[in-house]
């Protein structure tokens, strides 16, 4: 488990800023209406994350969004791992993420953080990043659901982090699952029910 006992209260409060303002950069909304397709927000789930954005029919745009969404996250970890340490980058992390769920810029409403949350792995632990990839195009190929697939890849974290051998991440990865579970309610529910929507991957590029 990571321990913060030597982390300053400064590059504690570095991490949080930095992390909180990088990952509130609502890229999915900004490229949408960049690109002439209006607020992202008024369709399909009315998120900002690249899934949304995909029900534009531009996958250019989505893809886009995924890639900067995954920065967001892996950036300040990095730059926090390197200034600071490990706990800092954790820190950060966490703040990125809040940050794309919960963006000052639009009131408070933003995404679910899923590929934030990839690119914390990656800065973290980027094997572990990988796995996550891997599950959940797994899982998008045999049921193409991507909040199925985001549910399991992310259940599956703290187990993989536990067997590669990263068991200081673990308690930290069943925090963020416990928290993409959270905010993906609605969509177990329509899980449960059989009313999920599936990805679609058809419209233009």
């Amino acid at each position: 488990m990571i321990g913060f006992e030597g982390l300053s209260p400064l590059a504690g409060l570095v991490a949080v800023v930095v992390g909180y303002l990088l990952g509130s950069i609502p890229f999915g909304l900004v490229l949408t209406r960049w690109a002439g397709l209006g607020d992202v927000r008024a369709i399909g789930s009315g998120n900002i994350g690249a899934t949304n954005v995909l029900r534009t029919g531009n996958k250019a745009i989505a893809a886009s969004t995924l890639i900067l969404d995954m920065l967001k996250g892996a950036v300040p970890v990095l730059l926090l791992k390197w200034q600071a340490g490990e706990s800092a980058a954790l820190i950060a992390g966490a703040a990125a993420f809040s940050g794309h769920v919960f963006p000052v810029w639009l009131g408070f409403r933003g995404g679910k953080g899923v590929a934030t949350y990839i690119g914390v792995l990656f800065g973290l632990a980027w094997p572990l990043a990988v796995i996550f990839l891997v599950v959940w195009l797994l899982m998008a190929l045999l049921f193409r659901m991507s909040s199925l697939s985001a549910l399991t890849a992310s259940a599956l974290g703290p187990l993989w982090a536990g067997l590669t051998g990263e068991t200081r991440l673990v308690i930290p990865l069943v925090i963020f699952a416990a928290a993409i579970w959270l905010l993906h309610r609605a969509n177990v529910a329509r899980l449960l029910k059989g009313e999920e929507p599936r990805i679609n991957l058809g419209g233009r590029a």
